[in-house]
């Protein structure tokens, strides 16, 4: 089905052009012979459908795209979002939002209840002729915040500019709170869109984290979710084709007997004999994936990189933009390697993280002069560090030399 403004629902099956050419019909007489009938894989709908779909579904919700055309619906909608916007962003100023969602350069998709209740939506900025949209504000009403709103809202966004742009990437700029939610919608801090395209045109915020979202053209996204579960249903069933590890075994019959139960050795069981198991195995299983100090030191990371005196250590220097930099410095290092050698457990001690990151200031203090705002961006983040690290109790033993 298709509603008056030519809009397919997220519930709707995507038409096909070809569909026709699909199947050929061949009169000639078939050969008698049975062929072994394969079994229809399950389609994993009823498992995976979250309440925002399901309230789409049956009218409790729309998706709206609006803009500032004067129309009374759509400023409405536009007043619901810029509401909404204030009170869950409070440390955006209230006219900046307001300005911005009013801006007839912004496109705004909103979720809404009837009648015209805004529940939440985004506010974004396309940048025609440059294939990317900047992503301005994103929230969901506080309580409203477990139904999968915002992941399906993501999805009919996606889908939308797709279908009515060239825009194929999304930038953002998330605080804290927000990385989260970004990086499941798939964005990430690994911004590959070349910097001419970009730079200079969408908003700076202090203390946000720039992210990135690539889409895939063939990918229709309100449909991701139940593509993916099918998938994962057609490699489980070739498994089972080959392996009986989807059977469940009972328990032992001893275990059934009231105060009988006693311990027994796994390997006296021939299914996980089979299975390949070792005690060496579950020993390996049951080690923390980090270290003791993973948690704190990924913190302090965080914190260091969201500080708005960060922007000169983010990455590393680029040799073609700063050509005599490494042949002063010969033991480079910035907040990116350090977040690589992090994940990969390569600071067995705080002492070890700080050494890096005491790095990356001296190196910055050697290569320019006191008075250029990298040296001091220096001396503002080394002494927030170690502010951050004196909060600390647990490595109190650390002093600022």
């Amino acid at each position: 089905m298709k509603d008056e403004n030519g809009k397919r629902k997220a519930s709707d099956e995507p038409s096909s052009p070809v569909a026709s050419k699909r199947v050929k019909h061949d009169n000639s007489a078939e050969p008698e012979k049975q062929l072994a009938k394969i079994p229809a894989i399950p389609f994993p709908e009823k498992h995976c459908v979250q309440p925002a779909v399901i309230e789409e579904r049956n009218g409790e919700i729309e998706f709206r795209v609006v803009n500032n055309d004067n129309d009374r619906e759509s400023l409405i909608i536009l007043t619901g979002l810029k509401c909404i916007f204030q009170k869950q962003l409070p440390k955006m100023p209230k006219d900046y939002i307001a300005r911005l969602v009013y801006d007839r350069t912004h496109l705004s998709i909103a979720i809404v209840k009837k009648p015209l209740e805004v529940v939440g939506g985004i506010t974004y900025r396309p940048f025609k002729g440059r294939q990317f949209a900047e992503i301005v504000f994103c929230a969901i009403s506080s309580d409203q915040q477990v139904k999968g709103y915002g992941a399906h809202l993501m999805s009919h966004l996606k889908d939308y500019v797709k279908a009515t742009s060239d825009v194929m990437h999304f930038l953002t700029y998330a605080d804290n709170y927000a990385i989260g939610y970004f990086k499941k919608q798939g964005f990430t801090k690994e911004i590959t869109l070349d910097k001419a395209a970009w730079m200079g045109y969408i908003k700076d915020y202090e203390g946000g984290t720039i992210m990135q979202c690539t889409m895939l053209p063939r990918i229709r996204y309100l449909e991701m979710g139940r593509m993916l579960l099918k998938q994962k249903e057609s490699v489980q069933a070739k498994i089972r084709a080959f392996s009986k590890s989807h059977l469940v075994h009972q328990p032992p019959k001893q275990w059934a007997k009231t105060g009988a139960a006693s311990p027994i050795d796994p390997l006296s069981i021939e299914a996980i004999r089979a299975s390949g198991w070792s005690p060496v195995m579950d020993e390996l299983a049951r080690q923390p994936r980090h270290g003791p100090n993973y948690n704190q030191l990924l913190h302090l990371l965080n914190d260091l990189q969201n500080h708005p005196s960060s922007w000169p250590f983010l990455v590393p220097v680029n040799k073609d933009e700063v050509l005599d930099y490494y042949d002063v410095i010969k033991e480079p290092m910035d907040l990116s390697t350090m977040e690589t050698k992090l994940e990969a457990d390569q600071y067995n001690t705080p002492e070890d993280f700080i050494r890096d990151a005491k790095l990356i200031f001296d190196n910055c203090r050697k290569y320019n002069n006191e008075t250029t705002p990298y040296a001091k961006s220096a001396n503002k983040m080394e002494k927030y560090m170690w502010q951050q690290v004196r909060a600390i109790p647990e490595w109190s033993h650390l002093e600022n030399p």
